[in-house]
């Protein structure tokens, strides 16, 4: 007894998240205390405590921990004889790691004990298995109930209930008188009408006015406006709200999407798509593939969507300083916008264009064709172009159908030619053996199968035809918008428009502008694919 007397044991004491500490059975306090009366039952002394709050023994390694680094030290001067924890899951929960710290522990002469588990012994093979089987069936709890949770927080987004967490702004949270299950009050999700202006601001400025997140950030700054930390506006605050698709109506986790909560809903659908447009465009790394310009401040209204017809490099713009000498002598000098071939002036290629274009010859040119062309729809009745459209896209699908069964009847035709042929050589009056007609007749039969399954992809294309006007209709009223609003809009709403509606502009010598309309809108403008001036 004397002996046990003289024996330091250190406690570990651990909750795997900050939730735990002080509320739940396992907290601190209550490890603490049993350990405390264990320790006394048993004669030791407790030496020194180590505490983890809010540390994962499933997901945090032992390298990672202080805790279990430090008691390895003390251990390996001689500190203490006793390990202490309240059941053995405290040292971790990780089943091909934490069995061997055990171990570790216990070949330098550190007795493991658990309050309710008793003693970690490895006198035997069994003593090690069972070492290996207890950590190994405490990385499975971990992870069935890291997948309860999981599961529980799929099932609130699917029902569209407020799971917690920081509340995205535009929002608010308000009692409705929803209580949890420990009878506390439950808070929903719910619009702050004085941020949610907000929110709309920052799309319409991304999709009209060609904003980008460090330029939205900087006007919401100089505006007041502050995050729900009372702090600044920073892109990537931006960049969230604008991927979020909370805006729309919809609660998001994972693969999980709510059904629309239209009491959420501050941004309609189609803008938000335009955003995620014009975002995904932004990031793309290449330029030559990006057709959205990454900001709208320069004064040229095509910088970013313009390239050399000589070359194909892109044409930057730039602003150049000219300067002229008077009759008497003088010099002025006078700045105006061009757009430089990148590669002709740095003679990176072989480039027989020009070196720059003004951009104002080239921006009036490009004005005027896009005016003309919508001034071709803008007096269209909505039903009468998609109609129009939709009627001229059938009448192609039935002429490939019409051309399939021609083929079809002949293949038929031919078939049942073949067939009574056969009856012909049992007679001995055909002139082909029956091993010649059965291969004619299976080439013949194979280019049936062939037709009916051309026949069937055209009738499922021309069903999905008919389902995709639907689709149709939302794009047409956007470019429709377009049309009406381009005289009045501001020189970066403009370049907004043309670059989503023109997927590129080439200029060659003597202002000659090839303009290739993008193919989504190009469906609602009938010979303006590609337009030559």
């Amino acid at each position: 007894m004397s002996k046990d007397n003289a024996i330091i044991a250190y406690a570990l004491y651990r909750v795997s998240t900050k939730g735990q500490v002080d509320k739940v059975k396992d907290d601190i306090p209550m490890q603490r205390e049993a350990c405390h009366e264990f320790a006394e039952r048993m004669g030791w002394t407790i030496g020194k405590e180590f505490l983890e709050k809010g540390v994962s023994g499933f997901k945090v390694s032992a390298k990672d921990r202080d805790a279990i680094q430090d008691l390895k030290e003390a251990a390996l001067n001689g500190e203490f004889q006793v390990l202490l924890v309240f059941m053995f899951d405290r040292i971790g929960r990780i089943d091909d790691e934490t069995p061997f710290i055990v171990e570790w522990f216990a070949k330098h002469n550190i007795r493991v004990w658990s309050v309710n588990e008793g003693e970690q012994r490895f006198e035997s093979h069994v003593d090690k298995l069972m070492n290996y089987i207890r950590f190994w069936q405490a990385a499975g709890e971990s992870e069935k109930t890291s997948m309860r949770i999981r599961t529980r927080m799929q099932q609130l987004t699917a029902e569209g209930i407020y799971r917690g967490g920081p509340v995205p702004f535009g929002y608010m949270l308000e009692n409705r008188g929803r209580l949890n299950k420990k009878g506390k009050p439950s808070y929903d999700l719910a619009i702050n009408t004085e941020e949610a202006e907000w929110v709309k601001d920052i799309f319409e400025k991304t999709v009209k006015d060609g904003y980008g997140s460090f330029r939205i950030a900087n006007y919401l700054n100089k505006q007041g406006v502050k995050t729900h930390n009372d702090s600044k506006f920073q892109c990537n605050t931006v960049l969230r709200i604008l991927r979020n698709k909370l805006y729309c109506g919809y609660m998001v986790s994972g693969e999980t999407v709510s059904p629309q909560l239209m009491d959420l809903q501050i941004i309609d659908e189609r803008l938000f798509e335009q955003a995620q447009y014009i975002l995904d465009e932004r990031d793309k790394n290449n330029d030559e593939k990006r057709k959205i310009a990454y900001q709208t401040k320069s004064s040229s209204l095509l910088s970013g969507i313009m390239y050399c017809a000589h070359c194909g490099g892109k044409l930057t713009a730039i602003s150049h300083t000219d300067r002229r000498t008077r009759k008497d002598g003088s010099v002025y000098e006078f700045t105006r916008a061009k757009y430089l071939c990148y590669h002709k002036s740095r003679g990176l290629c072989e480039c027989d264009g020009q070196s720059s274009y003004l951009a104002f010859k080239v921006d009036e040119a490009v004005v005027e064709t896009v005016e003309n062309m919508f001034a071709s729809i803008k007096d269209s009745p909505d039903e009468k172009v998609l109609k129009k459209h939709f009627t001229k896209e059938m009448q192609s699908f039935k002429a490939k159908q019409t051309k399939i069964k021609l083929d079809l009847s002949k293949l038929e035709k031919q078939h049942e030619k073949l067939e009574k042929e056969i009856a012909r050589t049992l007679t001995g009056e055909s002139a082909f053996t029956p091993e010649q007609l059965s291969k004619v007749i299976a080439g013949v039969e194979s280019q049936i199968t062939e037709q009916l399954e051309k026949l069937d992809t055209l009738n499922t294309e021309m069903t999905d035809k008919k389902s995709s006007m639907e689709k149709i209709k939302p794009l047409y009223d956007r470019f429709k918008s377009w049309s009406e609003e381009f005289d009045e809009c501001t020189l970066e709403q403009k370049k907004m428009i043309i670059s989503q509606i023109i997927d590129r502009i080439e200029v060659g010598r003597d202002y000659k502008i090839n303009l290739l309309l993008n193919m989504t809108y190009q469906q609602f403008c009938e010979d303006w694919d590609t337009v030559n001036k």
